[in-house]
């Protein structure tokens, strides 16, 4: 076997020595290690071999295994090697910088300041239980808010998150009372499209629960984050809303910053432009992620973290960020 097993490396290394690419050299190795190669087999008898023949073939073939990898590793370095000296680097490059989309510049933005604030990004996923879209969030099967959000219900039962508001259950569940969270993440409504809606969007939940909070904090909170994202001082309109997780509930409307106030078709003509949704967190809601509301109160907010995009570079049409347009979106420099 000895005499065999010195034809096998010296096959190797002759076949090694054609080789002028990795792709080359990783097919050799396939040859001499793989399960259909001469190494391969001798090492499958052994378990048929006497004792003695297993003292001297074991250590033999073990040999043989390391001296081939051997050969190989250094075969591969060689190669490499050879690469890197025959590149030139006065040759000149021509190269495009890529670009970060709107929507993942605005989200790393706000999450930044978020952190500052003390708060922890967390996630969740995209296709959710009926349970944490709706029931825990104070919506059961025979409630009328359903209808406000037309949903994507799949074959199997879930659904597609039409709010990010599902991780302020997971939240709680995991990390329980007090509590500093916000969750970017994508979203989906069966919605008709045109200027100011689409069907895939992005939003940011926040969530802060704690002793003695009131809707003061909440007002503080975002004035502060939506002035740090648009680098100005922003004028926000708060008046009464309806959602079911939050008792008060409000609507948060910025000033549109693209006609500045006078009316357009994105903001709809109004002058303002619907940024969130927000509250005091329902006590229905704190039970189902295990926080008694006795002892704690908290607020929640859902923001539109696609009409932030849209309002930050004067995007008038929300269809252009989902169109996948390099030409479009060449204009935005890596951060």
């Amino acid at each position: 076997m000895k005499e065999e097993l010195k034809e096998v490396v010296l096959s190797l290394q002759n076949e090694l020595k054609e080789c002028t690419k990795e792709a080359d050299i990783l097919n050799v190795k396939s040859k001499y290690l793989g399960k259909k190669s001469t190494l391969n087999n001798y090492l499958s008898n052994l378990k048929d071999m006497t004792v003695e023949e297993k003292k001297v073939n074991g250590p033999l073939l073990n040999q043989m295994k390391k001296e081939i990898e051997k050969l190989v590793e250094t075969r591969l370095e060689e190669i490499n090697n050879q690469e890197t000296n025959n590149f030139d680097e006065t040759l000149p490059v021509d190269y495009e910088m890529g670009s970060l989309h709107p929507i993942t510049i605005i989200t790393n933005e706000i999450t930044d300041i978020f952190r500052k604030m003390g708060f922890t990004i967390v996630s969740g996923p995209e296709m959710e239980s009926d349970y944490y879209n709706f029931e825990a969030l104070n919506v059961p099967k025979d409630h009328p808010a359903r209808d406000m959000q037309d949903t994507y219900y799949l074959d199997n039962g879930m659904v597609l998150r039409t709010q990010t508001s599902d991780n302020q259950i997971h939240a709680m569940e995991n990390y329980g009372a007090p509590l500093r969270i916000c969750a970017p993440g994508r979203v989906f409504r069966n919605e008709d499209l045109d200027a100011n809606h689409e069907n895939t969007f992005f939003q940011i939940e926040g969530m802060v629960i704690d002793k003695e909070i009131s809707i003061e904090n909440l007002l503080y909170v975002m004035q502060k984050i939506i002035s740090e994202v648009m680098k100005q001082e922003v004028h926000l309109r708060l008046r009464p809303g309806y959602f079911p997780f939050t008792e008060p509930s409000y609507e948060i409307d910025m000033e549109c910053l693209i006609c500045g106030g006078s009316g357009c078709p994105t903001c709809k003509n109004s002058g303002y432009i619907e940024m969130l949704g927000s509250g005091m967190i329902h006590p229905n809601v704190l039970k189902s992620g295990g926080v008694d509301p006795e002892q704690y109160t908290g607020f929640a907010f859902g923001i539109g973290l696609t009409r932030l995009a849209m309002m930050k570079y004067k995007i008038n049409d929300i269809r252009v960020l989902n169109g996948g347009d390099l030409r479009y979106l060449k204009q935005f420099e890596i951060n």
